[in-house]
């Protein structure tokens, strides 16, 4: 593992000797990945994601942005090579002549002992491809390369298997070789669940990742790491003649620390507009911004949320809310995320799911299950959810901009926004996210 300081390679046995330590810089490391059960991670990797993340020191994150970049990079990708026809034709070449070899060595009758292993091993990679093709930790398409694999693979069993049984007329053959196909043709013909298709869940986990930071932060830098929202209750001063103006947009997340991460990067100052959370974040300056906000009639505000039932609560709360906008003429709009923009962007964003979520999903009011639809309503009632920050910085960013600017005209006919409610509303949703 090279040193993140020096560059200088450490073999195992030079860092072990050295206390985790560069031989030559003395940096300490962070990671022991022969030490590590399940991930690996080493001090390289993690830099390079620190350095993708914030792409090279420009922007700020935060620690859960890092988290989904790390946790998507962390994947084994050696176990998606065997569950392929070229990993399954190599596994059974080279297994196949050891095996050979092994069993006419060691048994007169070898040709009975060589269909049994072979068979055992065909039988744990039919397991393992079928375990594979209904694990989480695998996007959708990946599962379903993984089932086809099964299916072609049985067809090619079975039909090299009857070819050989003629030719040599052994009926061990045919019965292994045809259970095998069968078999393997089945698993890989199984329905999936009735779940997301892309839904997933981590390789990583969350404590142990945060155990991971407090380290690194010990040991290296990480200048552009956010940490938690604070609340500052006391309110700021603003000058008479700043405070006499007024934005023309307003952003408005469900959570402080998405208002956060667009103010750290200057989000408001690049498109003129304030940013605050649901929640009151930034308390110092909330009273006094929306004083100014509340003075221009041609307001418009947009929601910017996770994929939860509290987060499409948002846009809700904005209209109907006195603290916001429930006597306001202001234009709402609703960047997302929502369920259909999940639904229609197929197998590209991160699903999770829990009990809470769905349990939350149930009892919606009305008013917001009005403008979802059953298939968004089922989506939700399953427990799913996507998170804002499964999207990098930079992406986030720019899907935010997008939106903003794709309202210039409302009433365009190449308006990406739908109307919500009827003529009489001024409620504008997006129709994909990003």
């Amino acid at each position: 593992m090279k040193c993140i300081n020096c560059q200088t390679d450490n073999n195992l046995k030079a860092r072990t000797a050295n206390r985790r330590r560069c031989i030559r810089c003395n940096h300490p490391f962070v990671f022991e990945p022969t030490a590590m059960t399940g991930v690996k991670i080493t001090d390289p990797m993690f830099a390079k994601a620190i350095a993708d993340i914030s792409v090279n020191d420009t922007l700020f994150f935060t620690p859960k942005q890092l988290f989904y970049l790390l946790d998507k990079r962390s994947r084994s990708k050696i176990y998606d090579q065997f569950y392929t026809i070229p990993g399954y034709l190599i596994i059974n070449i080279v297994s196949g002549i050891f095996v050979f070899m092994w069993t006419a060595a060691l048994f007169s009758e070898w040709s009975i002992a060589f269909i049994l292993v072979m068979f055992a091993i065909n039988s744990l990679l039919i397991a393992g491809t079928f375990t594979a093709s209904r694990s989480w930790k695998y996007p959708y398409k990946q599962r379903q390369k993984f089932a086809k694999t099964l299916q072609v693979w049985g067809g090619i069993v079975v039909v090299c298997g009857i070819g050989v049984t003629l030719l040599s007329s052994s009926f061990p053959l045919f019965l292994a070789s045809s259970a095998i196909g069968l078999l393997s043709i089945y698993f890989g013909s199984k329905k999936f669940e009735k779940k997301p298709a892309n839904r997933q869940n981590f390789t990583i986990d969350l404590n142990q990742f945060e155990g991971w930071i407090n380290t690194w932060v010990r040991i290296n830098s990480m200048n552009k790491l956010l940490p938690p929202p604070r609340a500052l209750n006391a309110n700021t001063a603003v000058s008479p003649d700043v405070s006499a103006y007024s934005f023309d947009r307003l952003v408005v997340c469900d959570r402080p620390e998405i208002a956060q991460f667009l103010i750290a990067n200057n989000f408001h100052f690049e498109n003129n507009c304030a940013v605050l959370s649901i929640t009151g974040y930034p308390q110092n300056i909330f009273d006094t911004t929306m004083e100014m906000l509340r003075r221009n009639p041609d307001l418009k505000v947009y929601a910017l949320h996770d994929c939860t039932p509290r987060g499409i609560g948002l846009v809700d709360r904005l209209r109907t809310s006195p603290n916001w906008f429930s006597d306001s003429s202001a234009i709402i709009i609703d960047i997302g995320i929502l369920p259909r923009q999940i639904i229609a962007a197929g197998d590209t964003m991160f699903v999770l799911s829990s009990e809470s979520s769905a349990r939350d999903a149930v009892e919606l009011p009305p008013a917001i299950r009005q403008d979802l639809s059953p298939e968004e309503l089922d989506w939700l009632k399953l427990g799913n959810f996507v998170e804002l920050e499964s999207f990098s910085p930079q992406r986030l960013i720019q899907i935010l901009n997008r939106g903003i600017a794709g309202s210039r005209d409302l009433g365009s006919d190449d308006s990406s926004l739908i109307l919500l409610g009827g003529t009489d509303s001024s409620i504008y949703v997006v129709d994909s996210f990003g």
